[in-house]
């Protein structure tokens, strides 16, 4: 892809890693006849193309190009890695309500969509900030980025919505873990916004 060619020396890593998995996972999900997550890995192909044709004008620090790599791994491992006659996405990780029904908390899938929507609208901070600097300093600084992550996350909804209807057997969930995903995404984002807030507050109150 020509945006190989726009990488500078630091952000090498992270595209190898992540070409390295994307391929892995790929021949994985094929061997193993998983159309669903075939359908996942050309929208991550069409994210990955959006976030290299930007990366000299957004100038991204490589540290959300790391989380987003890994909010990428956490995805594929998710649909790709079996656990107990399921996959890992369907994991209980801390038994908050009972194993059995839609009701499972905390599962494996909400701790990646909390995850990756927080990471989301921390990219949404930075991209604001960049491009709208006066901005900056303002409420709207950190509830656009919070609530522009939970309308993607509708949008990856809507995209597993489309697996639902064009793959016989899906591991997507029905109406409460679609609505499950969406409350862990809100999670993420106001977390991350949080976070924002408080740790770059010195660098905004600085003296010019």
């Amino acid at each position: 892809m020509s945006f190989f060619n726009k990488l500078r020396r630091n952000e090498y890593p992270v595209a190898i890693f992540t070409a390295g998995y994307v391929l892995v996972f790929t021949a994985w999900f094929l061997i193993r006849g998983n159309h669903e997550f075939v359908v996942y890995v050309i929208t991550m192909l069409v994210l990955i193309t959006l976030i290299g044709r930007s990366l000299r004008s957004a100038e991204y620090p490589v540290a959300m190009l790391w989380a987003l790599s890994a909010w990428g791994l956490l995805h594929m491992a998710g649909g790709g890695v079996p656990v107990g006659g399921s996959v890992l996405y369907s994991l209980q990780i801390l038994p908050i309500t009972p194993a059995d029904g839609e009701m499972r908390l905390l599962k494996y899938d909400q701790i990646v969509h909390a995850y990756g929507f927080g990471v989301t609208a921390w990219l949404l901070w930075h991209l604001l900030r960049r491009h709208f600097p006066m901005l900056m300093d303002t409420k709207t600084s950190l509830f656009y980025p919070a609530l522009a992550a939970m309308g993607l996350g509708t949008v990856n909804e809507i995209i597993e919505f489309m697996a639902v209807l064009s793959v016989s057997e899906t591991n997507v969930g029905g109406y409460l873990n679609t609505a499950l995903d969406l409350v862990f995404n809100a999670l993420g984002a106001v977390i991350a916004m949080a976070i924002i807030a408080a740790t770059d507050k010195p660098a905004r109150e600085a003296p010019s």
